[in-house]
């Protein structure tokens, strides 16, 4: 039986106010985990690569890449700068709710990968990469 951790609720409270104060947003139109400080470049680069199956998301929150590195410095670029983002926004719903950035990340990561679409990938919390 797996014991219920109380921070969770608040944890997703904190990320979710951080995103409807648009400090975090994705793709799909879920507030969560796109930094404003990313560009709409960078955005459209990721989109693109997610649904070639290039990027996809991960079990602790962020971006990686499904078959290594790419070949595309601006994608690299974009992919980091996302992820610099992500950081940033766990940082500080952990410092709102006492836990972790890395217990916010993959808090995130829940939501995140319930959102992936049909086609797309993501990184469960084995290290492998599945095709939803």
């Amino acid at each position: 039986m797996i014991k219920r951790q109380p921070h969770r609720t608040a944890l997703l409270a904190a990320l979710l106010s951080l995103a409807a104060a648009g400090a975090v947003a994705t793709p799909a139109g879920m507030a969560l985990a796109q930094p404003v400080a990313a560009t709409a470049a960078d955005k459209a680069l990721v989109d693109a690569a997610k649904a070639r199956g290039e990027v996809g998301e991960q079990s602790d929150g962020y971006l990686g890449f499904v078959k290594g590195s790419p070949g595309d410095p601006a994608l690299a670029a974009a992919v980091a700068s996302i992820n610099a983002g992500r950081a940033a926004a766990f940082r500080e719903a952990a410092a709102k709710t006492g836990v972790t950035a890395e217990a916010a990340g993959v808090a995130a990561a829940k939501l995140l990968v319930g959102r992936v679409p049909p086609g797309q990938a993501y990184r469960d919390a084995n290290g492998t990469w599945v095709r939803k």
